[in-house]
């Protein structure tokens, strides 16, 4: 995923004044007024109850594969683990492999893994992050490890352990939705920054979404909304509008950051509009026009966090705390929306 300073888009006024409003006082087809983000009391929504030890757990699990980018034993390794664990809980796991060629003309086999609940429901969402690790640490302090792989606990694995533990606790309290839990792969394979970055452009990475919204695993795939996890981990966790989720998801992130405030995370989800990002919810939005957003950490003065893209990014970096914070804002927004049928 790469941070995106010079874009030709520009950050509209209309953009902006979004990222610091909760609605827009719409009307339904009615005339009835149509309750915004911020009249919403998503506090009051039953959800399952979210266990941080089990999600930092399923992170560990992840880290315990070793580096996961792929051809690696441990890509490998882990993509078994995420299928056999997921099929745990979700009523059908599709694996879609898929050849691609990275930055530097390496080829590579990729796996995009996606556990459903609910595959007959025409109404659905999607839950996403990224499973691969980076295979080179260009941001590392000594320069000398640079061109090391890395194990990716924040910058992977601490988004996928939220999909996974969500998955865990749902599945016996399911929303009345579909819901797809996506993980994708080849994210965080694009150009290092000791090459040419102006050589390749900024589609070298994203590689596992760009192939996916081009070829859905079901034919016509749609949802209500996609939210994509990354960076979630953090023990200093800062989440602001990021760019393009504002821009293709406006009522989304208001109700997602509208929903942080009223659980007392609001220093948080910080009601801030923030720099574009080259991350899967790009393609996921331009490609297959799924409205989704980014859940993505954005440190004050630092490129993403502290151990972004070096070899510092193990289980250290990942504080338990963090992980559930994220999870039961999602859930409270989800089950605000699609509370679990009556039987």
């Amino acid at each position: 995923m790469k941070l995106l300073n010079k874009i030709t888009l520009l950050l509209s006024a209309a953009v902006v004044f979004a990222a610091c409003s909760g609605g827009d006082g719409k009307k339904d087809k009615d005339g009835k007024k149509v309750s915004t983000a911020a009249e919403v009391e998503y506090s009051k929504a039953v959800t399952p109850d979210f266990n941080a030890d089990s999600a930092y757990r399923f992170v560990e699990e992840q880290l315990a594969f070793g580096f996961r980018h792929p051809g690696t034993d441990g890509h490998k390794r882990c993509a078994d683990y995420l299928v056999a664990t997921m099929s745990r809980w979700c009523d059908t796991v599709v694996v879609q492999d898929f050849k691609t060629k990275l930055w530097n003309g390496q080829n590579v086999d990729g796996k995009n893994i996606i556990a459903s609940f609910n595959p007959e429901k025409a109404n659905r969402v999607m839950l996403a992050a990224h499973w691969d690790s980076r295979q080179w640490a260009d941001h590392d302090p000594d320069t000398s490890r640079r061109h090391s792989p890395l194990l990716g606990a924040n910058d992977g694995a601490s988004g996928v352990g939220v999909l996974m533990e969500m998955a865990r606790v749902m599945s016996a309290m399911r929303p009345d939705v579909g819901v797809d839990f996506i993980f994708f792969d080849v994210e965080d394979q694009g150009v290092p920054d000791w090459a040419d970055r102006n050589q390749y452009g900024d589609d070298t990475w994203c590689l596992g979404s760009q192939y996916w919204a081009t070829n859905p695993h079901t034919p016509l795939y749609n949802a209500q909304y996609g939210i994509l996890y990354d960076m979630v981990g953090t023990s200093e966790p800062r989440f602001t509008k990021e760019y393009f989720s504002m821009y293709f998801a406006t009522g989304l992130m208001n109700k997602m950051w509208t929903c942080a405030s009223q659980l007392g995370y609001g220093n948080i989800f910080v009601n801030m509009a923030s720099d574009p990002i080259m991350d899967d919810h790009y393609y996921v939005n331009t490609i297959r026009r799924l409205p989704t957003i980014d859940i993505v950490q954005n440190s004050v003065n630092r490129s993403f966090y502290t151990h972004w893209h070096t070899v510092g990014d193990n289980l250290d970096a990942v504080d338990r705390n963090t992980l559930k914070i994220v999870a039961t804002v999602t859930m409270k927004v989800l089950y605000t929306e699609f509370p679990p049928a009556s039987k």
